[in-house]
Parts: structure tokens; C-alpha cells; sequence
């Protein structure tokens, strides 16, 4: 079986990570992989921030849980991974929200081809409608206006990997 598509029938959402870091050249590489995602009209207007500073990361899981509503305080909607890649894009591009999705796949394809776990996580769009989070995207030198399309959080799994759900049946149609 080719690679890629085994590598995509493979992966899994993580939700349970090592606190072990992975290694910058691996952190660059699930980036790189994820800034040649297909875009629209080649306009590139999705945008990764890297966060692998824990006070910032622990910081955003927090926020992160009281903007999905979970009341106990313990809960990290993370799952203890140590590295969070945040996709956003920018407003002004048409295309900007299914560019960024295709760099989330990116993202995840890339972190699992690496040995490497990795799960999408919302509310990345109501964070960034913050104000702390739009002047940590001024000082980081963004310009523009930015949407939050997700958190890729990646890192070592911790425990058994697991196994695929059975396909839904009745999910493709056929003009031949």
C-alpha cells in the first residue's frame, strides 16, 4: 500500500500524551509539512503559531476549558500534550478557513508519519477573538487580521494506540 494513504488510514486522534518533548527537528518538519498544504488561488493565507513554552501552553488549556464549559479545573481539552501548533487565517482570504483546515490535516499526517501523536482541538477561533490573544499575535510581528481554525496539539501517545472505528456505510455515491 502506498505510504501516504497507509499513513492517513492509520492515524488516530491522541488523547492521552507523554509530557516528553519531541524534538525541534521534528516540531519543524509537522510545520513545514503543514505550510505545503493545498491553498486556494496559491494565496498561502493560513498562518501556524508554535507554542512549546509550557506557561503559554497551560495557559491556553485553561482558556481553552472554560471556553468549552468544562467546570472541573483538572481537565486539560490538550491532553497533557507539550507541543500545540494554532492555525489561523487570515480573514481577508477567501479561502482562508478551508486552507487552514488543509494545513490541520497537514499537521496531524505529518506528526503520525513521525511516530508522533496528534488531535485537533476547537476553539482556537473564540481564543483568538480574545484581546490577550491578539496582542501575542501583535507582538509576534502578525499583521492582519487572523481567525482561529484549530490547535493541532502533537507529542509522544501515551498508552495503547487506538484502533480504527468501523466506516459508516452509505458515505459514498457514484455517477459512473
Amino acid at each position: 500500500m502506498n505510504e501516504i494513504i497507509k499513513a492517513m488510514k492509520e492515524r488516530r486522534s491522541i488523547r492521552k500524551f507523554k509530557s516528553d518533548m519531541p524534538s525541534k527537528e521534528d516540531i519543524n518538519e509537522i510545520i513545514e509539512a503543514g505550510l505545503f498544504a493545498a491553498n486556494g488561488r496559491g494565496e498561502q493565507g493560513a498562518i501556524i503559531v508554535a507554542v512549546t513554552n509550557k506557561e503559554l501552553r497551560d495557559k491556553m488549556s485553561v482558556d481553552n476549558r472554560i471556553i468549552g464549559g468544562w467546570q472541573d479545573e483538572n481537565f486539560d481539552p490538550f491532553y497533557g500534550a507539550p507541543v500545540i501548533l494554532i492555525v489561523l487565517a487570515d480573514k481577508s482570504c477567501r479561502t482562508g478557513i478551508y486552507d487552514g483546515s488543509l494545513v490541520m490535516g497537514n499537521l496531524m499526517l505529518a506528526a503520525h508519519s513521525l511516530g508522533l501523536g496528534s488531535i485537533w482541538i476547537h476553539r482556537a477561533q473564540e481564543e483568538f477573538e480574545m484581546p490577550e490573544y491578539k496582542e501575542l499575535l501583535a507582538s509576534l510581528g502578525v499583521k492582519g487580521e487572523y481567525e482561529g481554525i484549530g490547535h493541532c496539539a502533537i507529542g509522544y501517545y501515551d498508552g495503547e494506540y487506538p484502533a480504527p472505528r468501523e466506516r459508516k456505510a452509505g458515505r459514498v455515491y457514484r455517477i459512473d
